[in-house]
């Protein structure tokens, strides 16, 4: 009898849990991890500015990371990086890190590696020469940071694989883009213009992930418009808008409960109630506001600023804030890039700064100079409020999706990839356009390219636009490399810059072997894209894949069919333009490396891609591209030394919060400490700079550090090769910031003459918040 109870109890276990297998579609797990890099001296990728160099913090930078597999098939992995661009030699060392792990479980082939399109943190991360010209070459802690950072969300998205569900839902935006290059998009055919309501992609898609077990655990979604919110001139590390939005949305999620259960990581704090269009963390230590705020000040007035005092090690200082500490996954949110070519966050349009008249439609210039032409964002004339708004918006759009997706992901993962020769590519055309064979050319740049873009004027005389070129330039060029007849011939109408596709000293100047990915996920298809296609290029791209996947008798594919871009996927190979577009060789076409007919080379090697994608075929490539890691050369030269005046240490105040202080929301709180160079230590997961506030029990904890949106640590020098150096902590105080008695820190590691690292911290006096 024992033994019937036995067997009819199993039998009901058995069927609960293939009950519960069946609602789950596939394995699913996110992870992510700090990429933010070194704070100072490091030149910014994306500008192009030689003067733009790091010298702080904003907030945070991120790999965002999701694996789905299905149980006992095949997974894949899609890592989203708070960086400019992906980058070859990156995507080469994190394959070889994850094989040495796991074998071939992840490899080229279902991996791919994104990038937001920042500008606003440190380069000196790709391997190719005119990428890393302005870093003074390769910066092996940018590099490290970053390849570290993606193997850590992999392998952490890796353990958290439990069975889940994915949803997608998709839904227009409207007032995060507009498009910076109009004049080229008129050069698309009427007919094809007709098809769409805008000149820019408004369409956001989002994925929703919900585990079995924690629920809602995170969120990736794709849109186009650029990472420009943040100047040329700014010298923070940024995750601008889209590292922004994510920000919000994982504050959103925390305050939400998602995921499920455990307590919150914020260890006495919750997440920020949505105020003004920002989603920032507030104190729920003090349930209710002071009264005597006499009493406040009195107890403020008996906490001076600490003097710096000797740390052990950075581990005191690791994840102050967020520290996840009740065995949950971390609510993982992601806001990946898509075809952004010619899409600008700045929507308030094109403005001459010398007299605030429109620039000129055809060459963005005024009065004939590109320097003169600029975008103005929503926050005009302060970029890190425009950067806050278009950062809101898109956080904004992409809850409500999230919020709303009910349409479940279902079908198989599967994956394509091979490398192509863009160098060289020979490209049937269509047979609406003669229907010849031609080939893409090797990499060159334009005289427009040296104009720079709205978002980021460029100098001397160029302008977008220019299809002749200029004699001096060429005399210029010819220094370094004078382009074949048979060059100048492939890339008309485009007068070439830079030869760079065949510049080879000290090595490669541009790529030429590119990969190319198809991810699928159920009814979801990922296009990945090393470089960034505009919006008609991404739409004639996304086009062309559909008809093939829906066009299948099989019936495997129908009309609802998600079809997303990835833009700056795996490596990066600058702009991709249609034909069209790339006869007005405004910057995006100048930009284009490979030709006129680049785009026609992606749509046809991605259409050979979609077919083996339905028959099951294999696709190979003998290509592989260089590995040039052990050429790099690096000319920033090290930290060699930090000191501080006489009777001074590290971490001493060197302009305190004024004395009896009381500050409202809304009010900027500073501090100035004496420090030593960021590179000395990244503080990887951990902060340069925290708000700490005063507990009923008088301890100090931690309530907003280096990654919220409110907190600033600027770092410089008092001259260029000076030894001392000053940490500024500069605290709008959020509208959400609880009344109460509050403290600026900072941490640092300073270095001897003989390399001798050692950690440091100080305080601030006390202040008290209203």
């Amino acid at each position: 009898m024992t033994a019937m109870w036995f067997y009819l109890l199993l039998l009901v276990i058995i069927q609960n849990i293939g009950r519960s297998l069946s609602d789950s579609t596939y394995l699913t797990g996110l992870g992510s991890y700090d990429i933010t890099g070194p704070a100072a001296d490091v030149n910014m990728m994306g500008y192009a500015n030689s003067e733009q160099i790091a010298s702080g913090v904003h907030f945070r930078l991120k790999a965002r990371s999701f694996i789905v597999a299905e149980p006992g098939g095949n997974r894949v992995v899609f890592v989203n990086l708070d960086a400019c661009m992906a980058s070859q030699l990156v995507t080469i060392e994190v394959l070889k890190k994850l094989k040495s792990r796991y074998g071939d479980m992840y490899n080229e082939k279902n991996v791919a590696i994104s990038g937001i399109h920042t500008h606003a943190g440190p380069g000196g991360y790709l391997q190719y020469v005119v990428y890393i010209i302005t870093s003074l070459g390769f910066v092996r802690q940018s590099f490290d940071v970053i390849v570290d950072g993606i193997e850590k969300s992999i392998i952490e998205a890796h353990e958290n694989l439990r069975p889940g569900n994915i949803f997608v839902n998709k839904g227009e935006l409207f007032d995060a883009s507009i498009n910076r290059s109009p004049s080229a998009y008129l050069n698309n055919p009427a007919e094809e213009r007709s098809k769409y309501k805008y000149d820019v992609d408004k369409e956001m898609t989002l994925l929703k992930f919900v585990d079995d077990k924690w629920g809602p655990v995170g969120s990736f979604n794709w849109y186009a418009t650029h990472g420009t919110s943040m100047s040329r001139t700014n010298s923070l590390i940024s995750g601008d808008n889209k590292g922004g939005a994510a920000r919000f949305m994982e504050d959103w999620a925390e305050q939400k409960g998602y995921p499920k259960g455990g307590d919150s990581i914020y260890s006495g704090f919750a997440t920020g109630i949505r105020d003004n269009g920002v989603h920032r963390r507030v104190s729920i230590i003090i349930p209710q506001q002071h009264e005597n705020f006499g009493e406040l000040r009195q107890l403020a007035s008996s906490f001076l600023a600490s003097g710096g005092r000797r740390l052990a090690s950075s581990a005191s200082i690791s994840k102050r804030v967020r520290n996840k500490k009740d065995g949950k996954p971390n609510f993982v949110s992601a806001f990946c890039q898509s075809n952004c070519g010619d899409v600008s966050p700045n929507v308030l349009g094109t403005f001459c700064i010398d007299t605030g008249l429109p620039c000129d439609f055809n060459h963005s210039t005024c009065n004939g100079k590109n320097e003169l032409c600029y975008g103005r964002g929503p926050g005009y004339p302060d970029e890190f409020e425009s950067t806050r708004i278009i950062g809101d918006r898109q956080f904004a759009k992409a809850a409500e999706l999230f919020d709303a997706a009910s349409e479940q992901v279902k079908g198989k993962i599967d994956y394509r990839q091979t490398f192509l020769d863009f160098s060289q590519l020979e490209v049937t055309l269509d047979s609406s356009d003669g229907g010849q064979v031609v080939k893409t050319c090797p990499a060159a740049m334009g005289f427009a390219f040296a104009a720079g873009t709205t978002d980021g004027p460029g100098a001397f005389d160029f302008k977008q636009g220019d299809i002749k070129g200029n004699p001096f330039w060429n005399l210029v060029r010819n220094i370094l490399k004078t382009p074949s007849k048979e060059q100048e011939t492939c890339q008309q109408p485009k007068p070439i810059l830079l030869d760079t596709g065949e510049m080879d000293v000290p090595y490669n100047w541009a790529p030429s072997i590119l990969p190319i990915q198809i991810i699928r996920i159920g009814q979801v298809v990922i296009l990945c894209v090393p470089g960034e296609f505009t919006t008609m290029a991404g739409r004639r791209l996304r086009d062309a894949v559909r008809t093939v996947l829906t066009s299948d008798e099989s019936g495997e594919f129908d009309t609802n069919v998600h079809i997303v871009i990835a833009g700056l996927s795996n490596t990066y190979s600058q702009y991709v333009t249609t034909f069209e577009e790339y006869q007005i060789q405004r910057y995006e076409g100048a930009s284009t490396l490979y030709g006129p007919h680049t785009l026609s080379g992606y749509i046809q090697e991605f259409k050979k891609l979609a077919a083996s994608l339905l028959d099951g075929t294999l696709v190979e490539s003998d290509l592989q591209p260089p590995d040039l890691l052990n050429k790099q050369i690096s000319l920033l030269p090290p930290v060699i030394l930090d000191t501080t005046p006489a009777n001074v240490k590290f971490g001493d105040v060197s302009t305190d919060v004024p004395a009896n202080a009381t500050f409202r929301t809304g009010e900027m709180v500073t501090a100035t400490f004496w420090t030593a160079c960021p590179r000395n230590d990244l503080l990887t997961e951990g902060t340069f700079s925290l708000v700490e506030m005063l507990t009923s029990s008088n301890t100090w904890i931690p309530a907003y550090d280096d990654d919220d949106f409110s907190l600033r640590f600027k770092w410089s020098r008092p001259s260029k090769l000076s030894s001392h150096s000053h940490a500024t902590i500069e605290w709008r105080i959020p509208e959400t910031a609880v009344s109460g008695v509050y403290r600026l820190s900072h941490f640092g590691a300073s270095k001897s003459l003989f390399g001798k690292i050692t950690h440091f911290t100080g305080t601030s006096r006390a202040f008290v918040v209203l």
